[in-house]
Formats: C-alpha cells, sequence, structure tokens
C-alpha cells in the first residue's frame, strides 16, 4: 500500500519534469517510544522535543535523544488532539488539529505563558530566522510573525507545476522547508521562495524496518540539529529514531 501511494504522487507529475529522489541514508539508529503517535519533532539545545496525537492521549515531552528518556512532560487539554511544535527564542508553540486552539509554553520550564488561534486545521509547525511555517494539509504553508501569530504570507507548495496537497510534519534545513508527505514514504524538499519541489527523500526503508503492521504508523517526523548538522526522522509508532545524511547545504 505504502508503495502504491508514493508511486500515485508521482504519476500525477509530469515524467519529464520528474524531480529527483534520493533513498534516505542512515547513520545512527536511537530508540523511540512505540506508544507514540507522532506528531511533532524538533531538538533544541541537544534535547529532543516531541508532540503526540490523539484526544486524551496528547502530550509534549523533553527526552534524552539517545536513549528516549522523559526528562519533561506536560499533557494537551484531553478534548484536543496535539499536533505540531516550534521552538522561538525561549517559548515552545503548539496547536491542535481542530478547534483552533494554539499554546504558548515556556521551553524550560513546559508551563503555558500564552495562547493564540488559527483557522483551519493545524498540522506542522517549523521556522526560518523570521517566521514560523505552518502546514495544514492543504498545499498551502502559512508564514506567521512569531510575535502576533498571525499570517503574513501564504506559499503554495508544488510538484512539477501541480499543488501538492498533504503536507505535514515539517522541518527547516539549509535553506529549504523539508516535508512530510502524509501516508507516503516521501520527504520533500521545498524552496520557501516559490514553493517548488526541488528534490525528494524516500525513507521507505526506514518503514520496513519500523516494523509495525498498523495502517496509521506512517512516516511522520523531522528534526534538525542546527549546532551539528545532524537529521532526524521517525515515525507514528515507530520504534526507532533514525538519524540519516542531511540534504547538501547551497
Amino acid at each position: 500500500m505504502r508503495r502504491l501511494l508514493c508511486l500515485l504522487v508521482l504519476l500525477l507529475t509530469p515524467p519529464a519534469a520528474a524531480v529527483p529522489i534520493e533513498q534516505a541514508r542512515v547513520l545512527r539508529v536511537y530508540p523511540h517510544d512505540r506508544n507514540a503517535f507522532t506528531e511533532g519533532l524538533l531538538i533544541r539545545d541537544g534535547w529532543l522535543y516531541e508532540s503526540t496525537g490523539f484526544e486524551n492521549h496528547s502530550f509534549i515531552r523533553k527526552t534524552v535523544l539517545a536513549t528516549g528518556k522523559v526528562v519533561q512532560s506536560i499533557a494537551i487539554p484531553p478534548q484536543y488532539f496535539g499536533e505540531g511544535i516550534v521552538d522561538w527564542g525561549d517559548t515552545l508553540r503548539s496547536f491542535v488539529w481542530h478547534g483552533g486552539k494554539g499554546y504558548i509554553w515556556n521551553l524550560k520550564t513546559l508551563r503555558q505563558i500564552g495562547s493564540w488561534s488559527y483557522s483551519g486545521e493545524g498540522w506542522a509547525m517549523t521556522r526560518d530566522d523570521r517566521n514560523i511555517i505552518m502546514s495544514d494539509g492543504t498545499p498551502v504553508l502559512r508564514f506567521l510573525d512569531p510575535k502576533t501569530m498571525q499570517v503574513t504570507r501564504r506559499l503554495t507548495v508544488t510538484l512539477n507545476g501541480q499543488p501538492l496537497a498533504m503536507i505535514n510534519e515539517l522541518e527547516y534545513v539549509h535553506g529549504e522547508i523539508l516535508a512530510n508527505v502524509w501516508q507516503t514514504s516521501l520527504i520533500v524538499r521545498i524552496d520557501p521562495h516559490n514553493g517548488r519541489v526541488k528534490g525528494m527523500i524516500d525513507v521507505n526503508a526506514l518503514w520496513t524496518r519500523a516494523g509495525t503492521a498498523d495502517p496509521g504508523a506512517v512516516p511522520n517526523g523531522i528534526a534538525y540539529d542546527r549546532q551539528t548538522n545532524r537529521l532526524y526522522v521517525t515515525g507514528k509508532y515507530w520504534p526507532y529514531l533514525f538519524e540519516i545524511q542531511p540534504p547538501a547545504a547551497h
């Protein structure tokens, strides 16, 4: 099924303008909580932060990257389905799938210090040096002012000239936006200036290695450590966190 989904994505694009696909190259493997329905992932100061989904089971936690040991955790209100997270300054921002509810947390204590709201669905977030970037399941990414969390710009993601939907977990790496395409093994590399997909990373071999038969256990979770130039990926209910070779800097 997963290979069929990936094939369908590629078949919807003109072959003459095919985008290059590289296979993910695994450098190291770490443990990951196989009960975590991963929605957001990030590295900050050597710590791994993760958010998970499902009502009554959504949390944000800080863990030791090498061991997966949880050192701090906060539960999202039980009526909400937790989604993506992003760091900004000394804060952590998060939001939920439905309900337009966003939270601002103290990064060190994981105590809530504010809130914000948005329209539509919330899927994932990342950031560059000036903006928080948000996905909502459509081909359109929203750029938010970190001070107000209001939309300042919208960017349509295209693959070979066609809008690409199901843009999920995000990470900003070497001037590109990396994004899981939901229910496929593909991570697309998006040009943040024009929205074009300039390349793809296929994590199908990692998906197979994760060894879970749950149909919801799709690849989802990208974290980049800017201090060490290390890139990590995982999936929902995966027992492993994989360090893979990051795309080359431009």
